[in-house]
């Protein structure tokens, strides 16, 4: 789970699983995968590339940043809700229960709600509780579209891979899939940017 729906993106789109925008990350599972917990290292990763702490003020930012910012924003907002420090890089390092704590509520617990098994026999799987799940909610509208279409997309080399066929071949298979990926990233776009400067104006009135 990693690009936004422009075009450059759509042409790179095939090599990651899905990203929550700042969310997902690795490459396709060599066995069913989940995504909590994470450690720490990777967890930072996650929810700070390519998402400086000021991204949205910054004019002309791209629509991966736009959406991983106001992705970062969202889930930070829920992490101190529930009383937590969201992480970021330089931080001293929280103990390993602190560590349990927040990726539990970053990536949700128990059972994972969604799956989804890739033409390479890999499973991936994610949960639809957590600070993650909402965000997701919050810009995608619907987590287990986005969920599906963006797993699907965001492996198309490695299925490229595996049957042995040319990726045109391939995405050409997926056209309903990557179009329903570029809708949904151009409505978390949208989402985004209104959330963006929804919280610009509030910081503001302060």
């Amino acid at each position: 789970m990693r690009r936004d729906a422009t075009p450059r993106d759509d042409r790179e789109a095939g090599a990651h699983l899905p990203t929550p925008g700042r969310y997902a990350a690795g490459r396709p599972a060599r066995r069913p995968h989940t995504l909590a917990p994470l450690p720490l290292l990777l967890l930072l990763t996650v929810l700070t590339v390519g998402c400086a702490p000021s991204a949205e003020r910054k004019p002309g930012l791209p629509p991966a940043d736009t959406i991983k910012a106001a992705q970062q924003q969202l889930t930070d907002t829920c992490l101190t809700r529930k009383g937590l420090t969201p992480p970021r890089p330089g931080d001293r390092p929280p103990s390993a229960a602190e560590q349990q704590r927040v990726a539990r509520a970053l990536f949700g617990t128990g059972r994972t709600e969604l799956s989804l098994t890739l033409p390479t026999g890999h499973a991936v799987r994610a949960h639809t509780d957590g600070c993650l799940a909402s965000a997701q909610r919050t810009l995608y509208g619907d987590q287990r579209r986005w969920f599906r279409v963006s797993t699907v997309v965001n492996n198309l080399k490695p299925e490229a891979a595996f049957r042995k066929q040319p990726l045109t071949e391939i995405r050409d298979r997926h056209r309903g899939d990557l179009a329903e990926w570029r809708r949904l990233r151009a409505r978390a776009l949208i989402n985004a940017k209104a959330h963006l400067q929804s919280e610009s104006r509030r910081a503001a009135a302060r």
